[in-house]
């Protein structure tokens, strides 16, 4: 500011003059101009350049040509300017030769148009374009030999399509440019790269831990959303019918196969009135697909519900037996897979989230036993001296391996693929990658692993499918189960240091479970626990709600905590509604008039199975006053309820509050207490004379009627027939009997010792029987 004040300061009068003359002079036309013309908007002039039309490449066939092809290109031209294009016409031109993936990245990036970096159009191979209003779309197709695209020697070229013409009546230029990659492989390639690509075969949480009150005990899903996606079309059905015939390893969540087995039989989705699944028959079909698709193909079954391996690590170690449930989903997923599918799989691979890892992530992956963790390159990453892509396998110490996917074909079929100019970019930005590692060291033969994303879309789905149907007909590559990936020599040159826990990705970091999700699943463990000791067949409990607790801690909660903290309130409010079905019913208070009396105790069960091993147990909030009696052992069927008789003592008179209890079989409380009054009326010994003395009396009034009875009627037959009278039956040798002189001392002493209890109390049936309340809906099924 300052140097610009001094240059107005200093410059001289005379050049200002002219300037301000000059400016005066040329401003008089335009002011003409504007009292002449009407008055009208301003116009936007409209951009030229690469980006005034979008070009896109919608297919490029052959995807890696041989020496006598013909490359194709089609795709559409599309003006996104404000003015028409005129004169236009569409070209293919051939880039350079890359000489590395680095280029091959930049060429990727760029935009611009750069006639050193594009190359000139490939002669004699042009079409013309009709004039391209704004907004108007054009297709056009180029077929070019490959000997005019003057390849040379075999590796990867940038092909680009461009539009020249002319807008707003400037000279001809190039207004729109896409590019493109092809692989090129002319005589012999070298040793072949060893390529593995794992298939993976997960889904969301669908299955709850409820099931219907019904004898089949019928599964119920939170949702119907997987029928979409096993049905013709679907994603996972895609996915089954491409992998069938790829050189792929299937790796399997068994937790998909679970709830789709579930789904061939009658289940329900989750609603007070939630409606019957319907899709038994597209259960059915797609697990009969995927039986055959694995007969001829590598199967590695990850732990049950896919764990979130990282959480665990870096917040469920902190939460007791978090880190048990691990080894449980790896022997559920043999298992599953095992009787599902009838294969058995390998279960000792790990796959953290996007195969980022830290040395507490492998600690964690390889407790239950696998002892392969499946990691990526930018997690554990090269040293820049290294000119080539290593082998996958890379001993990390303790017998372990960490198997290190390519990061760059791994995310090669990553976002929105279902345009297809984007998806023929991905299949020939893969297929250029795979080459270009070929090149790096012709003479050496290395083993690359590929990990894409955990749930591929369909149509990611599809151009992965392209690419290795491209890769398997080319003389680059061959492919490599995964465990023969992972048991490779290892290169000696490559990055075996597993980074540190401060290293791991913070934007992975953020969409992990926090600790208390961990609490939350280990008290509904704890409850299950508890819960499971008391029943006689405990399996029918245990399956479906440690099933639920696994999905709980699924990778697939990652970006929606609000859906997994949902789900895991779900799984222990209802084993809580399951175990408050076992409970005692409410007694009223009871009255004792005696020094003993028995209480009976009614306990009800609600299950569909019985319940045994727990003990009830009466306590007296006063034992000085009343005893209450020993704990008995309860065994209740289900549906029933059954009472427990006490037999109690009372030493006082007065009120006293009686708490009952039942316990589990390790001495735990099980459920509410049920409190209740007993008043205790003790009868004296005082009272107990008077009212002996009274049946005294009562008794010898009773005698003597009898006996002045028995005489008079003796005296009637004994009388003569002249009406004197005779002998007086009653007599004895000593004379008439003195009914004053009877003894009347031997009356009974009685005492009511029976307790008393309210007649009115509907608990105090001995056994309501399966009618005295239904069974009510429980979780104690098999999942399948």
């Amino acid at each position: 500011m300052a140097d610009a004040a001094r240059f107005r300061w200093t410059e001289r009068p005379r050049g200002r003059w002219l300037r301000r003359g000059a400016a005066l002079f040329t401003g008089v036309p335009l002011l003409m101009g504007l009292v002449q013309l009407p008055q009208a908007p301003a116009a936007h002039a409209a951009a030229t350049g690469p980006r005034t039309v979008d070009v896109s490449i919608d297919s490029l066939t052959p995807e890696a040509p041989g020496k006598g092809d013909t490359v194709t290109v089609s795709g559409t031209v599309t003006n996104e300017s404000r003015a028409t294009v005129t004169d236009a016409h569409v070209a293919v031109r051939r880039g350079p030769a890359l000489n590395g993936r680095s280029a091959l990245d930049a060429a990727a990036r760029r935009t611009g148009f750069s006639p050193a970096e594009d190359g000139p159009e490939v002669k004699g191979h042009t079409a013309d374009i009709d004039p391209l209003r704004p907004g108007i779309s054009r297709s056009f197709s180029l077929r070019v030999p490959v000997k005019d695209l003057d390849l040379g020697d075999g590796g990867v070229y940038q092909l680009g399509v461009s539009l020249s013409g002319r807008s707003q009546g400037q000279y001809e230029q190039v207004l729109g440019m896409e590019r493109t990659f092809l692989p090129w492989q002319e005589g012999d390639a070298g040793k072949k790269t060893q390529l593995t690509y794992m298939w993976p075969l997960i889904s969301s949480t669908h299955l709850t831990a409820q099931t219907d009150a019904d004898a089949e005990q019928t599964p119920v899903f939170r949702d119907d959303d997987l029928a979409s996606e096993i049905k013709p079309g679907g994603r996972l059905q895609q996915m089954v019918a491409l992998g069938k015939d790829l050189p792929v390893t299937f790796v399997i969540d068994p937790d998909l196969l679970a709830t789709v087995e579930a789904m061939t039989k009658p289940y329900r989705v989750h609603g007070p009135d939630g409606p019957a699944g319907k899709n038994q028959a597209v259960a059915k079909e797609w697990l009969n697909d995927l039986m055959e698709a694995v007969k001829t193909h590598e199967v590695v079954a990850l732990p049950f519900a896919d764990p979130d391996l990282a959480s665990l690590a870096h917040q469920g170690k902190n939460v007791p037996s978090a880190l048990g449930h691990l080894g449980p989903a790896t022997e559920l997923a043999s298992t599953t897979v095992d009787t599902t599918l009838g294969v058995k799989p390998r279960t000792d691979f790990a796959w953290p989230v996007d195969g980022a890892i830290d040395s507490s992530i492998v600690d964690v992956a390889t407790s239950a036993g696998a002892h392969n963790v499946i990691t990526r390159s930018d997690s554990l990453r090269e040293s820049d001296q290294l000119t080539y892509t290593p082998t996958a396998a890379r001993p990390i110490g303790g017998g372990n391996t960490a198997v290190v996917a390519d990061a760059g074909l791994s995310t090669a079929f990553e976002g929105d693929l279902t345009q297809s100019g984007r998806a023929t970019r991905a299949v020939q930005s893969f297929l250029a990658q795979t080459r270009l590692i070929g090149l790096q060291d012709p003479g050496r033969q290395r083993s690359i692993v590929v990990a894409p994303q955990r749930m591929p879309s369909t149509s990611q789905a599809q151009a992965m499918a392209a690419a290795l149907r491209t890769l398997d007909a080319t003389d680059w590559t061959q492919p490599l189960d995964l465990s023969d990936a992972a048991n490779t020599e290892p290169d000696q040159a490559a990055a075996r240091h597993v980074p540190s826990r401060a290293a791991y990705p913070s934007s992975l970091r953020r969409q992990e479970m926090p600790t208390e999700a961990f609490r939350q699943i280990q008290e509904t463990q704890t409850a299950l626990d508890e819960f499971r000791v008391n029943l006689d067949r405990p399996e029918r409990v245990v399956t479906p709600f440690g099933n639920a607790i696994m999905r709980g801690m699924s990778t697939q909660w990652r970006g929606n905590r609000a859906g997994a903290a949902a789900f895991r309130g779900s799984v222990r409010d209802y084993l809580t509604e399951l175990t408050r079905k076992v409970h005692l019913i409410q007694k009223s208070n009871a009255t004792l008039s005696g020094r003993s009396a028995t209480i009976p105790v009614t306990v009800q069960n609600n299950l569909l199975q019985g319940v045994e091993g727990m003990t009830l147990k009466l306590t007296s909030s006063q034992p000085n006053r009343l005893s209450a009696g020993e704990p008995q052992r309860i065994k209740v069927d289900g549906g029933h309820s059954q009472s427990f008789k006490f037999d109690t003592t009372a030493n006082a008179n007065g009120p006293v509050r009686v708490n009952a209890q039942l316990y589990t079989a390790d001495g735990k409380p099980y459920g509410q207490p049920m409190t209740f009054v007993v008043n205790v009326t003790e009868i004296t010994a005082t009272v107990m004379l008077v009212i002996a003395g009274g049946v005294l009396l009562l008794v010898l009034a009773g005698v003597r009627i009898y006996l002045q009875r028995k005489r008079a009627a003796a005296r009637k037959t004994g009388e003569g027939p002249q009406g004197e009278a005779g002998p007086d039956a009653t007599d004895g040798p000593e004379g008439p009997s003195d009914p004053d002189s009877r003894d009347g001392r031997d009356g009974t002493d009685a005492t009511d010792d029976a307790g008393v209890e309210d007649a009115g109390q509907p608990s105090d049936a001995p056994d309501t029987g399966s009618g005295n309340s239904g069974p009510s809906g429980s979780g104690e099924k098999v999942d399948r």
